[in-house]
């Protein structure tokens, strides 16, 4: 028996990354209870410093996760710092290889970047960077 896991990605605006990372991988984000967190404030268990309005709806502003059936969530949690360095683990969108210019171009169209093509063997990929600058690549 293994363990389960979720992929936590550090982030300066969580509910807008999670909303791109949603759209790119066409999965969705985790709805929020507004009532439920409404409660909590009211009780004393958090503060209206902890929420935030995103597309007009309450959520924690700590962060949000993206999900899809089967699949690990993902995560996107508020940081104080910015990034400064290279990911040392990344995401790769898996993609048909007669569909990946057409995947790079939609993902740019969406405000990722290029940062370079890669081969190694049979294999290619382009490593891009997402609107915060996480790299990731389609391969």
């Amino acid at each position: 028996m293994g363990y389960e896991f979720q992929i936590v990605v550090d982030s300066a605006d969580p509910h807008t990354l999670a909303d791109w990372w949603a759209e790119a991988l066409q999965w969705e984000v985790e709805p929020q209870d507004e009532d439920f967190i409404r409660s909590m404030v009211a009780q004393g268990h958090a503060t209206d410093e902890e929420t935030t309005t995103h597309h007009g709806k309450l959520k924690w502003k700590i962060g949000t996760a993206i999900r899809h059936a089967d699949r690990p969530r993902v995560l996107f949690q508020l940081v104080p710092e910015a990034k400064t360095v290279k990911n040392r683990m990344h995401l790769d969108i898996r993609v048909d290889s007669a569909q990946r210019a057409a995947e790079v171009e939609r993902l740019t169209g969406m405000g990722a970047k290029v940062l370079h093509e890669g081969r190694q063997g049979p294999f290619e990929w382009v490593t891009m960077a997402d609107p915060e600058g996480n790299e990731f690549c389609v391969a």
